[in-house]
This record gives C-alpha cells, sequence and structure tokens, in this order.
C-alpha cells in the first residue's frame, strides 16, 4: 500500500530507553515504527507532492535553524488522556514548526486542530488514566533526558500501517558562535 501521508519529526533516541516499553503499547505511533520524537509537522504534505523542489525548500529552511540541546524535564497532560515529556527549552522546536509552516502554509500543524501548538514527546494517549498514570510516574524517576538535536526526519506512511520508514534527514544548522568575550574552554 503507498503511503497517504507524511510527518516532520526530530527523534530522540535518548529517550527510547525510558519511554520505549510504554509507547509500545500506549502511542499508536510506535507500533508504526515511528521512533519517539517531538513533532515539527503533522500532517505535512500528501507524499506525492513531496518532490525535488520541497525537499529543497525544507533543506534550506531547516538548516537555518541552529543546532540545539534539550533536556526532557517533566511529564505534562493533554487532558486526562494524553500523557507527555515536556522538552526544555521548547523555543528551538517551536521555531522548527514556525519556519517550516511559513514555507508550507497549505499544512499548518496538526491540520489546524489546535490553536497552541506545545511541542512534547508522547509517551501514551487513550488508555485508562491509571495505566497513562503508572507510565508517567515510572518514566519520572528518568528524568531530565538530555538529548542534542540536530536533525529533522521526514517519513511518510498511512495511518495504522506498520512501517513508517524515513524519507529524507535533515541536518539543523550550525551551533551559532559564542558572543564576543566569552570564554570557552576544552573540555
Amino acid at each position: 500500500m503507498e503511503p497517504t501521508q507524511t510527518a516532520l519529526i526530530v527523534p530522540i533516541p535518548e529517550a527510547e530507553e525510558a519511554v520505549g516499553r510504554f509507547r509500545a503499547s500506549l502511542d499508536r505511533a510506535a507500533g508504526w515504527g515511528v521512533p519517539a520524537h517531538v513533532t515539527v509537522l503533522y500532517p505535512f504534505l500528501p507524499p506525492q507532492q513531496i518532490d525535488e523542489q520541497v525537499l529543497a525548500v525544507l533543506r534550506e529552511t531547516i538548516a537555518g535553524i541552529p543546532r540545539f540541546e534539550v533536556a526532557l524535564t517533566h511529564v505534562g497532560w493533554f487532558g486526562d488522556t494524553v500523557v507527555w515529556l515536556a522538552p526544555q527549552p521548547d523555543r528551538p522546536f517551536r521555531q522548527l514548526t514556525a519556519a517550516v509552516w511559513q514555507q508550507f502554509p497549505e499544512a499548518p500543524p496538526y491540520a489546524g486542530a489546535h490553536s497552541d501548538v506545545v511541542p512534547h514527546l508522547t509517551i501514551g494517549h487513550d488508555a485508562a488514566k491509571p495505566t497513562l498514570s503508572h507510565a508517567a510516574e515510572t518514566i519520572s524517576a528518568h528524568l531530565p533526558i538530555n538529548a542534542a538535536i540536530d536533525r529533522v526526519r521526514l517519513i511518510a506512511g498511512t495511518p495504522d500501517i506498520n512501517p513508517w520508514p524515513t524519507i529524507c534527514e535533515f541536518p539543523l544548522g550550525a551551533i551559532p558562535p559564542a558572543p564576543a568575550g566569552t570564554e570557552v574552554t576544552a573540555s
């Protein structure tokens, strides 16, 4: 079956050890082969619209955002049905989403379903609250989880069908230089 959707995600492999077993049973996307991640844009463009021009615009846009460090610091909830990890800082994720969305206004985050897009790494959703709470409590013992963010991944697939393979990865830009007068020491 040909893919019907695409997504832009930031994989966070550093979180897999803490969240993997919970995501396997509590997050549908894990069953599709989608790794622990923070979403940049979903749904993105239909697969048949992904061409060399789209890839070039993505490459240039994403390269305009510097690489960054992030820590998954605490558990958050959307209502009683979605439990997630909060990245700090979240501003670079917001910048990524805004930059790509500006280039592709026909692909708003979550199809425009939410007025404020909160960067997050989903642990689980649509399960009994005690099950989600247990996952949240267990994962909290592993926090913070530090990660180096250096790429965005374009994946394609069909909801509820595995796998969602990687189509392309786009590196973020170079880390900006330290401000003048800042001393940099080797470790």
